[in-house]
């Protein structure tokens, strides 16, 4: 209720600039103590090696450069995906560069991975106090040519190693110049081989695992989410997320809006990335599991996905239109799904 009132408030501020305020308004309360912690734990479930406490999870974009873990932590979530970051710092691209559509409950973006750099990013993720579940998810910088993409993804991986729970390379942001050629089979096969060598070497240096996840488009034919399937399997990859956002207009292309370029989430999203996740889950039979989030939403959305296949979600947009209620109200009702005699869950808020 309370987010229904500010809402329209924060619709008054350019997204940017309401995006900042929300997170530090957030900062400030957990300062202060004012912020409850709120809990949701399910029966525990085993994705990638991990034991989640519940599947919501937070996608990456919303807190790129790790700095407001503390607060995000006491919001429900089952696990945090901050970035992406890039091995050196950039601004991204010229603002204006985000954009609300609320007649369908979506956003086109074209940050172009803003970040403060990776050096910074784990600055913020050893002064923080969060000990759950951290996604760390790297990409290129924009200046890095395509054909040495390898290096900033080698890059990344061995600084953010020791302190994430797992690594996502994301090669499917629409916002950076051919960073989608990287889905290619060729390219892929070659990233995945890099990767997957310095991931063993990595666990046997720091004696640990920690599983390496890949962001997939939504833009995507039948045919190139089978060649993407087979060479995770091939390469042995710890799990796929699906999807970013997509290039497509359907739904909005009657709006003003939509001439502008960047990448769509929310609403209009939901169906191409379910469809995405149904196909992938054909393709890889269980072997490997699938993150889903695009366009979720509420709770039927998220639902949506986890029948299509999918182990584990993330919202990102769905908090934008309907603020972080969401994620308990998601989190309970899978949490409810799961109740058996055998079961822990509970919700509880305190502090």
């Amino acid at each position: 209720m309370s987010y229904q009132f500010f809402r329209p408030l924060l619709f008054q501020l350019n997204p940017e600039s309401a995006h900042r305020f929300s997170l530090a308004a957030l900062d400030q309360l957990t300062r202060l103590g004012l912020l409850p912690r709120t809990v949701i734990d399910c029966q525990p479930q085993n994705v990638m090696g991990l034991t989640f406490p519940n599947p919501v999870g937070l996608a990456a974009g919303l807190d790129k450069n790790g700095e407001h873990l503390d607060a995000l932590a006491r919001l429900g979530f089952g696990f945090i995906e901050i970035g992406t970051v890039t091995p050196r710092p950039q601004p991204g691209n010229p603002a204006p560069r985000l954009f609300r559509v609320p007649e369908a409950n979506a956003i086109i973006n074209r940050l172009g991975f803003n970040n403060h750099g990776v050096d910074r990013l784990i600055e913020n993720v050893t002064q923080s106090s969060y000990r759950g579940i951290l996604g760390i998810n790297i990409g290129k910088n924009f200046d890095t040519p395509i054909d040495r993409a390898a290096d900033d993804y080698l890059t990344g991986l061995h600084k953010v190693y020791r302190y994430a729970s797992y690594v996502t390379i994301n090669i499917s942001s629409p916002n950076t110049k051919n960073l989608r050629d990287l889905q290619s089979t060729g390219a892929l096969d070659r990233l995945l081989n890099q990767l997957k060598s310095a991931q063993q070497e990595l666990s046997q240096s720091h004696g640990k695992y920690v599983p390496v996840a890949v962001k997939i488009a939504p833009d995507l034919d039948t045919a190139q989410i089978e060649s993407i399937a087979a060479l995770l399997l091939k390469h042995r990859m710890d799990g796929v997320i699906a999807t970013n956002t997509t290039l497509s207009r359907e739904g909005i292309a009657h709006l003003p809006v939509a001439q502008e370029s960047g990448g769509l989430s929310g609403a209009p999203l939901k169906q191409r990335s379910t469809t995405i996740v149904q196909q992938l889950h054909g393709f890889l039979q269980n072997a490997i599991p699938i993150i889903g989030v695009g366009g979720i939403q509420s709770v039927a959305d998220a639902k949506e996905k986890l029948a299509a296949g999918a182990s584990l979600i993330q919202l990102y947009t769905g908090l934008i239109y309907h603020g972080p209620g969401l994620i308990r109200t998601i989190a309970q009702e899978l949490c409810a799904d799961q109740i058996s005699p055998s079961s822990n869950s509970h919700e509880s808020t305190t502090d």
